[in-house]
Order: structure tokens, then C-alpha cells, then sequence
């Protein structure tokens, strides 16, 4: 098992440095983005550097709903044989623009997994941070 369950528990809620090593050691996920009240996800590859994230991007929709609200949600997620995990990371996105930020964003190994350009880096700050771990196992019977 990844984490120690005390009690038996099946569900463990994770403390900041377990979240934040479980989101190092993935590079996919969801950003959600809501504008006039209406959410919006997208699948992502990202990395992280120095408790920030940061992805690339192509113009398009998710660049103009982060750039018009820059409060966004971030999931990653990854599930086992006999185990799971979750973080959710609430932050704020901004599009880089100066030359050093572009530069340590890219030297994180920031790739695009398609074949597209993506010529736009965007940080995630994050505001708070929250995992949960899951031990697999058979529904308990109800007691009667």
C-alpha cells in the first residue's frame, strides 16, 4: 500500500507533502475553468516546479476561459489494483509572458503529447490543496 489507513479506515484524507508527491509523480489530469457561471474541463499533461503547475496550451478555449477567470481547479487522479488516489488543487492561472518564466517552465520537461503547437505557458498558483487515498475491498454487509 501506498499510505498506512489507521482504524481499518478505508479512506484517508491526505496531509499537503502527500498531495503534493503524488502530483509530482503523475504528469496528466483535469483543469476545469468556469466563465459566466459555466464549467468547462480539459485533459492535460502538465509538470510541477516548486509547488506551482504548469502546462502548455494553444489558443483556444481553455486559454481564453483561464485568461477571462484565472480561478481554477485542477484533479489528478490514479488508480491501482488495489488502491486509489485523488488531488484536487484550487489555485490561480496566469499566462506567462516574460522569457525567464517560459525558460524554468521548459526546463521542467514541459512536452506537448500531440503532434500541435502550443506556443502558451500557464502557471497554476495554487490557494489550497486536498488528496484522499483509497483502500479497494468488498462493501461491508449492512447491519440489520
Amino acid at each position: 500500500m501506498m499510505f498506512t489507513h489507521a482504524d481499518g479506515n478505508p479512506i484517508l484524507n491526505l496531509d499537503d507533502d502527500q498531495s503534493w508527491m503524488l502530483l509530482e509523480g503523475t504528469k496528466h489530469g483535469r483543469l476545469v475553468v468556469t466563465v459566466a457561471g459555466e464549467p468547462d474541463i480539459f485533459p492535460v499533461n502538465y509538470a510541477v516546479g516548486g509547488r506551482k503547475l504548469y502546462l502548455r496550451t494553444a489558443p483556444g478555449n481553455k486559454l481564453a476561459e483561464l485568461t477571462i477567470n484565472s480561478n481554477v481547479l485542477f484533479e489528478a487522479d490514479g488508480i491501482m489494483s488495489d488502491e486509489a488516489w485523488s488531488v484536487v488543487l484550487r489555485g490561480t492561472a496566469r499566462v506567462l509572458d516574460q522569457s525567464a518564466d517560459i525558460a524554468a517552465a521548459d526546463a521542467l520537461g514541459l512536452k506537448s503529447w500531440v503532434p500541435t503547437l502550443k506556443d502558451f505557458y500557464v502557471e497554476i498558483e495554487p490557494v489550497s490543496v486536498s488528496g484522499r487515498h483509497f483502500q479497494f475491498g468488498e462493501q461491508p454487509e449492512r447491519d440489520v
